[in-house]
């Protein structure tokens, strides 16, 4: 392919998307969540009351005064990135991009009116061109997927949420509302994740990343299938106890844990929903307007169901085991953190387990 010096064209042969809609790589959690976060009480109205009140005139303001504006004439190789992304998914406005001075490897998309993509120089100098590439597709997910309007509300809510109060739901809603939209946060990064790898088409490329954002820029001490090991030791390790550890590790976090998003990756590269993207079967925006809300619900109820029946997290299992009307809820959660066994059955799997003590939240974010 010859070089134009302006042309929105991939700098190596890429399959594009035309039309594609984000349902085609959105995760079914991720639809789920935004569903339950809108139905969530008082979340209407702090929405429409924040909608008019953030500074985002401000924020871009900020941007354009203290950080580095992606173009031609500035990180030419990340606006090169950029437009590859955008014309891949065929998003037909490229939002703004901004590089700021952090050490922390780090990128984000918001705004409410239009999207800013902001990536920090500690990412810009942990990765090699092609995990880039991948991560400026999936903040173009984002962009896509219209994510930046909740990220840019619940980055004010997580740092202003003591100075609001005047809000008639008060402090405990204001903060039920936060948690709810870090809840969906999390399930977005996984679409996004998916929009990153369409983008790439290199599925080495996005586990790299991921592995650099883990460990640093070490990739000689690393190895793919020994982190992917990791997320399955991490989904099926220890007992109940461990269980509620890990959400209470994840509660407080912006983004999935790095191995889980790695992992979930590699699935969905692997999946016939990808193959059939690639082969241009996907749903259209055109006709975005015609899709059934209930049948988004049957999907991630589906997806739900799937994850208890399959998952190996002691927890998870449990919940199917309820479900499938295996014993009641409360006997079976007293004798799995107590130890105790039945007369029947053996060991309830508890004995001889110590409970963790280093329950303490996931530090960074990627």
């Amino acid at each position: 392919m010859t070089e134009s010096s302006h042309e929105n064209v991939p700098s190596r042969q890429r399959k594009r998307f035309p039309g594609i809609s984000s349902r085609a790589y959105e995760h079914p959690a991720d639809r789920s969540a935004l569903v339950a976060l809108r139905k969530l009480s008082g979340f209407d109205t702090v929405f429409k009351a924040l909608s008019g009140l953030l500074p985002e005139r401000s924020l871009r303001l900020l941007f354009l005064s203290d950080s580095v504006r992606v173009s031609d004439a500035q990180f030419a190789h990340l606006n090169t990135m950029l437009r590859d992304a955008c014309y891949i998914l065929d998003l037909e406005k490229v939002p703004a991009m901004y590089v700021t001075q952090d050490p922390r490897p780090n990128a984000m998309c918001i705004g409410l009116d239009e999207p800013i993509i902001v990536v920090t120089t500690g990412l810009v100098e942990l990765l090699d061109e092609e995990e880039m590439r991948a991560v400026v597709g999936h903040e173009v997910g984002h962009a896509l997927s219209g994510h930046s309007v909740y990220r840019t509300i619940l980055l004010f809510l997580t740092s202003l949420a003591l100075k609001i109060a005047w809000i008639p739901l008060g402090n405990v809603a204001i903060m039920a509302i936060v948690m709810a939209l870090r809840e969906w946060f999390r399930k977005s990064e996984l679409s996004a994740d998916r929009a990153g790898l369409l983008v790439g088409q290199d599925l080495q490329a996005s586990m790299r990343g991921l592995m650099k954002i883990a460990g640093g820029n070490h990739l000689h001490e690393m190895n793919v299938d020994a982190f992917l090991a990791q997320a399955e030791e991490y989904e099926a390790g220890g007992d109940l106890r461990d269980s509620v550890l890990k959400i209470m590790n994840v509660l407080p976090r912006s983004h999935p844990f790095t191995t889980v998003r790695a992992a979930e990756l590699k699935k969905w590269a692997e999946s016939r929903d990808y193959q059939r993207i690639h082969d241009g079967h996907y749903p259209r925006r055109t006709e975005d307007k015609d899709t059934s809300v209930s049948d988004s619900f049957r999907e991630s109820a589906s997806h739900y169901a799937d994850t208890v029946r399959t998952s190996k997290d002691p927890l998870m299992k449990l919940v199917g085991d309820i479900a499938g009307g295996a014993g009641d809820l409360g006997g079976k959660l007293r004798d799995k953190f107590t130890g105790a066994g039945t007369s029947s059955g053996g060991s309830s799997g508890g004995n001889g387990s110590a409970p963790k003590t280093d329950g303490g939240a996931g530090q960074g974010e990627s």
